[in-house]
């Protein structure tokens, strides 16, 4: 295994594309401005990127069944072809390459869903889609059958009849917030939904689950967090998959949260190519845990359309959490799971260091391969 660099060597991109040089630092710290100018359309891409062939012919293929946006923040992160983040941003070529086992709704949220909006798929957990909009279009996304689609935006008559459903039914205690991402939203507004979730007396967490501390990091105002304080315990989701995203910017939005009293954990997606090595998923849990982000899952990439290029084998995965343990601490490992197609839920996968059953002894191996016994011997 290739050892990880060390923080002093996190990559680092210029903090604003060249276009951006001349636009006031208000005007760039305010989320709503970074809202409103993300790139969405080939052209003026083209005019700030210099894309390959191959980009150029994802975006045309891929313009009615999943477009793209980019923030002005996020964009000033996209290097050269091959970029972690540009990956993850603009559509490729090969995004038009299909499989038999492509999905539509990989997870089955739809078959399982009590409202138009809510989710009831694990028996105390429900899922409430609160919005169709997101700073960025992510290219490995499961939910690319609603993002950016205007029809799938939540009618108010849908959360009256989600927060019905979560009354009647006090087996739920703990409710996502999703999307899209809700941070899209006005403070007014997720505070508002915060406070009826709240106020349902079986609901005991609340998450947010949220790529805004990577794609726009502006969001986490001290407004944001004081309008959503009242609420706690509120967890958070977030989703960095890179080092390259690793910004300052992103530190901050990050130890906001945690001053705050928000629970912060990073859910990364294993991406070929991308993430797919323990060398950088080491130097990333390492920068999450400094700013007081818990590893919490390495989710498996669902077999979504569109995907199949940047989906790694299972193996990989174990391997990797196979070369971190014992030289990373248990607070920068995550779990490793797989959301299973249709529904089935998630499941954990872990290495397997035993190595033989010798009668009541186990022989595991450490992680240099050194052998070592343990008696598992009944009183």
């Amino acid at each position: 295994m290739t050892s990880a660099a060390p923080h002093s060597e996190l990559p680092t991109r210029p903090a604003r594309h060249r276009a951006y040089a001349d636009v006031p630092d208000a005007q760039w710290s305010d989320w709503r401005w970074q809202m409103r100018s993300r790139v969405t359309r080939l052209q003026p891409l083209a005019a700030l990127i210099d894309l390959t062939e191959d980009e150029r012919r994802g975006i045309e293929g891929r313009r009615d069944a999943f477009g793209f946006a980019i923030t002005p923040y996020y964009l000033s992160l996209i290097g050269p072809p091959g970029c972690p983040v540009r990956r993850q941003a603009i559509p490729h070529v090969d995004e038009l390459r299909t499989t038999p086992w492509d999905l539509v709704d990989p997870l089955a949220e739809d078959e399982h869903a009590v409202t138009p909006i809510l989710t009831h798929r694990y028996p105390d957990r429900a899922l409430l889609y609160v919005t169709h909009n997101c700073p960025v279009y992510c290219r490995h996304c499961t939910r690319q059958r609603k993002v950016g689609d205007v029809d799938s935006a939540p009618a108010r008559d849908m959360f009256e009849a989600s927060y019905d459903y979560l009354a009647r039914t006090p087996a739920v205690r703990d409710v996502l917030i999703s999307g899209g991402d809700p941070l899209s939203l006005s403070d007014a507004r997720l505070a508002e939904i915060c406070g009826r979730l709240r106020a349902i007396p079986s609901i005991e967490v609340v998450r947010l689950c949220t790529r805004n501390p990577v794609t726009l990091p502006q969001r986490i105002t001290p407004a944001l967090v004081d309008a959503l304080r009242p609420f706690h315990p509120v967890f958070v989701h977030t989703h960095f998959n890179h080092p390259a995203e690793c910004t300052p910017e992103a530190g901050e939005a990050l130890v906001r949260l945690a001053d705050a009293g928000f629970n912060v954990g990073n859910q990364m997606v294993l991406l070929r190519g991308i993430n797919d090595d323990a060398a950088t998923v080491e130097t990333l849990n390492r920068w999450l845990v400094r700013h007081r982000c818990r590893p919490y899952y390495m989710l498996q990439c669902d077999p979504v359309g569109g995907t199949a290029h940047l989906r790694t084998p299972v193996a990989a995965g174990v391997d990797i959490l196979d070369a971190m343990r014992g030289r990373v601490s248990g607070l920068a490992i995550p779990q490793l799971v797989v959301d299973l197609p249709g529904g089935g839920g998630k499941v954990t996968l872990t290495p397997q260091r035993l190595v033989r059953r010798e009668g009541a002894k186990r022989v595991y191996r450490d992680v240099q391969g050194r052998e070592y016994t343990y008696v598992d011997e009944p009183l």
